[in-house]
């Protein structure tokens, strides 16, 4: 059995506000990028905090996407992992950000089940 996989973890920082706290539109950009990368979706859950945020993740036969908002601070954390090599990560993380309308996205990606853990790339800024 293969164990490869690899894990996209971006920062978004200036988000645009009216998304972050915005279940539907956040549910609906993540299920639209895991599509988009090729992703097969098997479940959706997400939750609206009080008196702000959003919390969910979207469960794909490769594995998932989480997302977590704090509208408060316009930031918003994602994971992206995925089994195999077939679906990128990394892809399906930026079309996330793009929805979301982040100014400043810090990534680190790392690849996983080959033993020792392998940095790709140490929060770099991507766009």
């Amino acid at each position: 059995m293969e164990t490869y996989s690899r894990h996209c973890i971006l920062e978004l920082w200036d988000c645009d506000v009216q998304f972050l706290n915005d279940r539907p539109h956040i549910e609906k950009a993540m299920v639209e990028a895991a599509l988009e990368a090729g992703a097969e979706v098997r479940e959706v859950a997400f939750h609206n905090f009080a008196p702000q945020g959003v919390s969910g993740v979207v469960i794909i036969s490769e594995s998932h996407l989480a997302i977590h908002t704090f509208p408060e601070h316009r930031y918003a954390s994602i994971d992206v992992f995925t089994c195999g090599t077939r679906i990128d990560p990394k892809g399906a993380a930026l079309i996330i950000a793009e929805k979301l309308k982040a100014n400043r996205v810090y990534e680190m990606n790392v690849e996983r089940g080959l033993g020792e853990m392998t940095v790709v790339n140490d929060f770099k800024k991507s766009t």
